[in-house]
């Protein structure tokens, strides 16, 4: 391996050229004709147009991205997260033009797709999984019987989901009828496919995540992270180690991780995803992320392991270099995602030139980023500029420490969720980690009203 193409954009794509250029490898580099002037593409030591500003027509384009792995002499390619990085198809069309795909093997990515063969796996590996329907249901008939069984309220799910999208909550028979509708028909808009199943709804619950590595032969885990606080169930903040969480329940976490992975042979990086019980500590599988995940630096502050240099060398061939032993978390780091969103506005998005910028620095203190002054937020991504991580030896002093990195940005023309980020660190229940799924969408709607914590519907 002598050259990588990064396939994705954004501060994702700076990240990955960094490692590259870390392993003394070449980076090239991908864009639209909207991304002409950004920052991996001129951090890369090549980069290629792949269309107009449209992810469909861009960085969605597999065979596009395929033929400029081949036509820069690429043996490599790295999908990043969002866009293509899940795409089974995407992984399976590099295998077939002889490229290495950094992640895991496109069957893989195939399996934890399908969130309903992904619980049957974690099922058989004697995983605890929410109890619920044996895959996809047939129609909302189907779907009434399931529920009858397990109880109200439940959880509609996208088979073929992820991030949140195409799932509703029905708490009775009436709400099922309507929610699975919706549900069906927002799944197949979103992932070209209208299955759905039915789950046990977990609530009050913690969102904790277990990073793992593994080279196809064997696998470890690099501890736990903290994903409650979402909004519309997309993360916002993220912490290791999860605070107040039983020593039981972190190393039943760990051991549930590696039987799953270890039983299908996993190979790069990715993320079990379980739902923790608030009130009993019981944990159940949700689904695995089978990528690089936008959290992961905090799991590199608390570890000293680059997650994304791994990746590379596993893709290159070599086995895991590290013991399960060789992993030690030390302290604690947060995440502070900084979006172009106005809240004041349901979160729009706030496309525009950052005509001002100064972004922290100092002890402890990293900033993953593509934004610079001068640059153009563009309307057609995700809103996402710059990740705010620090590390502390303790959880109260990388507070303190977020809280200082957050007075130091200064970020002008365009509209960001900054202020709303530093009022989080503020809050008494986040001093005291006493907040699951549900709190922060009820705080918005406690400081900003119904109308910014729906986003304005």
């Amino acid at each position: 391996m002598k050259r990588v193409l990064v396939a994705n954009r954004g501060e994702i794509a700076v990240r990955i050229i960094r490692a590259v250029h870390d392993l003394e490898l070449e980076a090239v580099a991908v864009y639209s004709t909207a991304d002409a002037e950004a920052l991996h593409v001129r951090m890369a030591d090549e980069a290629v147009e792949i269309g107009p500003p449209p992810a469909g027509r861009s960085y969605l384009d597999i065979a596009k991205m395929v033929d400029a792995a081949r036509a820069t002499g690429a043996q490599a390619v790295h999908p990043g997260s969002g866009f293509l990085a899940e795409r089974f198809d995407f992984a399976r069309a590099c295998e077939d033009a002889g490229l290495s795909f950094v992640g895991p093997r496109s069957e893989h990515i195939a399996l934890m797709g399908d969130k309903a063969r992904a619980r049957e796996a974690a099922r058989d590996s004697g995983v605890p999984t929410i109890p619920g329907s044996d895959g996809a249901v047939d129609g909302v008939d189907a779907a009434l019987a399931v529920a009858k069984v397990i109880g109200y309220p439940v959880a509609l799910k996208a088979a073929a989901g992820g991030g949140g999208r195409g799932i509703r909550i029905a708490e009775d028979e009436a709400g099922l009828r309507s929610g699975f509708a919706q549900a069906s028909r927002e799944a197949s808009g979103a992932f070209d496919d209208p299955r759905i199943y039915v789950e046990r709804l977990i609530s009050p619950a913690r969102h904790v995540e277990v990073q793992v590595l593994g080279d196809g032969d064997r696998c470890i885990h690099l501890h736990e992270r903290e994903c409650s606080l979402q909004r519309q169930r997309q993360k916002i903040f993220e912490e290791t180690p999860a605070p107040g969480l039983a020593s039981e329940t972190r190393t039943g976490l760990f051991e549930a991780a590696l039987e799953l992975c270890n039983a299908i042979g996993y190979r790069s990086a990715g993320t079990v995803e379980f739902l923790v019980d608030a009130k009993t500590g019981e944990f159940f599988f949700i689904e695995m992320n089978t990528r690089i995940q936008v959290e992961h630096p905090v799991t590199e502050l608390v570890t000293g392991v680059d997650l994304v240099a791994e990746q590379l060398r596993i893709a290159a061939g070599e086995p895991l270099r590290l013991k399960q032993a060789d992993v030690v978390a030390r302290g604690c780091a947060l995440e502070l995602r900084i979006n172009a969103e106005d809240p004041t506005k349901g979160f729009q998005p706030s496309p525009g030139t950052a005509e001002e910028l100064s972004l922290p620095s100092g002890p402890w203190v990293r900033v993953d980023t593509w934004l610079e002054r001068g640059t153009k937020v563009p309307p057609f991504y995700d809103s996402l500029i710059a990740k705010i991580i620090v590390w502390g030896d303790d959880r109260q002093t990388a507070i303190e420490r977020a809280r200082r990195a957050l007075g130091e940005v200064v970020i002008q023309g365009i509209s960001t969720t900054t202020q709303l980020l530093a009022e989080l660190l503020r809050e008494p229940w986040f001093a005291t980690a006493e907040f699951h799924t549900a709190t922060l969408e009820a705080w918005l709607e406690q400081t900003r009203g119904a109308t910014e914590a729906d986003g304005g519907a």
